[in-house]
């Protein structure tokens, strides 16, 4: 009999909850567990070693599809290294775009900051800014169809 582990253990050892390894189960991302006759599921040291892979994927922010590719290129040993990187490529642009959206919020936010004079008076450019943005747009008459006016 080969060695096995709980859902706890396996959970544990794998730095992933047992909720978590459930849900990966249901969606098919790892294999289904073997069972014991009572029911309680059961994880080899290779089902654990998965776990962790997935883990370390989820913590570099690949999605759950970007990590089931990868979890078939892991276990296919004539994988060519460029079809991961494909992969890896395709969440490194994202996540670049995604830093790139966060640090222009940033800026935006820093500048508003900035402005605020930071006393007892009720002026605060950072909700004057927000009120402003929230205001809908429609179009405006500029003769050409880029032309937008904020209306109250």
């Amino acid at each position: 009999m080969r060695h096995t582990n709980t859902i706890g253990e396996a959970a544990s050892a794998s730095g992933v909850s047992a909720k978590m390894i459930r849900h990966y189960e249901k969606i098919e991302l790892i294999e289904a567990a073997e069972r014991t006759n009572s029911g309680y599921r059961l994880y080899t040291p290779a089902d654990i070693h998965t776990l962790r892979f997935i883990r370390r994927a989820r913590n570099l922010g690949f999605s759950v599809v970007d990590i089931s590719e990868l979890l078939d290129l892991w276990k296919n040993d004539t994988r060519t290294s460029k079809d991961v990187r494909r992969v890896a490529d395709g969440h490194l642009v994202a996540l670049r775009a995604k830093a790139a959206e966060i640090h222009s919020m940033i800026d935006a936010l820093e500048q508003l900051f900035d402005g605020c004079t930071n006393d007892e008076r009720p002026d605060c450019p950072i909700l004057d800014d927000l009120a402003d943005a929230a205001k809908p747009a429609r179009p405006k008459q500029v003769g050409h169809k880029f032309g937008f006016e904020r209306v109250c």
